[in-house]
């Protein structure tokens, strides 16, 4: 028997899939959660060889929950875990494998390829839908080009770096703390950061940030 959490920001889409695996022979739901950190916490209260995980959430990400996962904050044998998303992004795949998925599946794909998907990864195999498969290929092919921010990015970053709030950050540059968030947020998703912490860093290996 497979022990399978499930794990999806939007609780209509998580129900859907817990009724719908729960009817598969040799599955069986010890869980759910609504976000990263909830699913580090049932997955270390339950033990499910496989984890279903979304992608973006609130909070804790599915990238982010897959490494915490795979570094055994949830025990050891850490579980196995299989990305379910509607993002196919190169940055987003490449994040979750090297995050330590064992699989990467988009939510259109079929009932049978989902369960299939599970199975194979509970047996310690790797799952990637065929469309995701080729553009990790494609991608691993290609040298990585470095993200190219603007100079109100590069401003915004600076001051993040200095321990500025956005507040702060807002009456230095004369711009709202909206706006703020905005270039931030355009900064995180250049730089495939999750947070604050982590965009400063990436810029600075990058040589963006002295």
């Amino acid at each position: 028997m497979i022990q399978l959490l499930v794990v999806d920001d939007h609780p209509i889409v998580r129900a859907g899939l817990v009724a719908v695996l729960a009817e598969e022979p040799g599955l069986e739901i010890v869980g759910e959660a609504a976000d990263g950190d909830e699913a580090v916490r049932i997955a270390a209260e339950t033990h499910p060889d496989v984890v279903l995980m979304d992608l973006r959430m609130p909070g804790v990400d599915g990238v982010a929950a897959t490494a915490r996962l795979a570094a055994g904050e949830a025990g050891t044998p850490a579980p196995r875990v299989l990305i379910l998303t509607t993002y196919e992004t190169d940055e987003q795949i490449l994040a979750a494998v090297e995050a330590g998925a064992g699989g990467y599946l988009l939510k259109a794909a079929p009932r049978a390829e989902i369960v299939a998907a599970i199975r194979s990864v509970a047996a310690g195999q790797s799952a990637l839908s065929p469309q995701v498969a080729v553009r990790l290929v494609e991608r691993m092919r290609r040298p990585a080009a470095e993200p190219v921010l603007t100079p109100r990015e590069l401003d915004v970053l600076r001051r993040v770096a200095q321990g500025r709030s956005n507040r702060q950050i807002g009456v230095d540059l004369g711009i709202g703390e909206a706006t703020v968030k905005t270039h931030l947020q355009k900064a995180f998703d250049k730089l495939d950061a999750p947070d604050r912490t982590r965009a400063v860093t990436r810029a600075m290996e990058l040589g963006l940030l002295p």
